[in-house]
């Protein structure tokens, strides 16, 4: 890999954690009184499908038949059960819950990435690792345990399995990224996604009054389908044949500082009176800032190049 390359891997891993942290403030306004979460995620693989098979049609990569098993489990843990679990977790636990039960993703990347990649873990990746995962632990325990939604097991367990999902995508898909381009890749996991996700999704999506929508809510399902989904995932997989499994998934430790940083911009560039939803409350003081500092420079630490010796 080219070393200017590097920089710009990581520049795209901290755009997609952006993203998913807008994500947090805008996809919460929208459900479940406009559209139901099964139903969200069936307008996510549906616009994102269609996005990736247009920009594939420029370039086209033929896929071995050998590699399309590979994709269809990519497709099962990385998009369907992945967005799927998140979203239903997400209804039936609380944030705080929900936020600690993710930290342990970049966790369970480490891991598998030494049982199925071989990987080398280090003590410095290990550190960082630790490092990251603390400060993001100290800036979910800083916020108020009363969150006004009650956590249930089930909800818990359907993160976890989110997180799980994610770690598993993440460590198989690196493999195709050696061979295809992240528009290929990305492409034929949405399409074989798709048939997984209808099922689930298609009441909801129908239900949608989609003719009484106001302007910003068509703004925030947009911004939902075309950022969230199709250029985060790009970006995202992209920035992952550059970098290692555990690279990637250190960045979520990022998230929380995203998602107060994106929703303290909403406070203050009046993101309501645009129309677009969401309950915007933010407050960013010194011992956040602290956590922030230790997430950074676990994910520093993590993505640190190896002396070679």
């Amino acid at each position: 890999m080219a070393l200017r390359e590097r920089p710009l891997a990581h520049l795209a891993l901290f755009i997609v954690n952006f993203l998913y942290g807008v994500n947090y403030v805008v996809a919460k306004g929208l459900m479940p009184a406009i559209i139901g979460p099964s139903g969200f995620i069936l307008l996510r693989v549906m616009g994102a499908s269609l996005l990736f098979w247009i920009l594939r049609a420029n370039r086209p990569q033929r896929v071995a038949t050998t590699d399309l098993g590979r994709l269809l489990i990519c497709a099962l843990f990385g998009v369907a059960l992945n967005q799927l679990m998140f979203f239903h977790g997400l209804m039936r636990t609380s944030p705080i819950n929900a936020s600690i039960i993710m930290v342990a993703t970049p966790i369970l990347v480490l891991v598998m990435a030494g049982l199925l990649l071989k990987e080398r873990t280090t003590w410095t990746r290990v550190g960082g690792v630790l490092l990251g995962a603390g400060g993001a632990l100290t800036l979910i325990m800083l916020k108020s345990p009363d969150d006004g939604s009650g956590a249930t097991a089930l909800g818990d367990l359907f993160i976890l399995v989110n997180a799980a999902s994610y770690a598993v995508f993440l460590v198989l898909v690196k493999p195709l990224m050696r061979k295809y381009s992240a528009v290929t890749v990305m492409a034929w996991c949405f399409l074989l996604a798709l048939p997984m996700v209808a099922p689930f999704g298609w009441s909801e999506f129908h239900a949608v009054n989609w003719s009484q929508l106001a302007v910003g809510h068509w703004m925030a399902m947009l911004f939902v389908v075309i950022m969230v989904t199709f250029v985060a995932y790009l970006l995202n997989t992209w920035a992952l044949g550059m970098v290692s499994p555990t690279v990637v998934g250190t960045y979520i430790y990022m998230q929380p500082v995203l998602a107060a940083l994106a929703t303290w911009s909403f406070v203050h560039l009046g993101a309501e009176r645009l129309g677009i939803p969401g309950n915007y409350q933010a407050s960013l003081h010194l011992p956040q800032l602290f956590c922030a500092a230790a997430i950074f420079a676990g994910v520093h630490l993590v993505s640190r190049p190896e002396r070679i010796r």
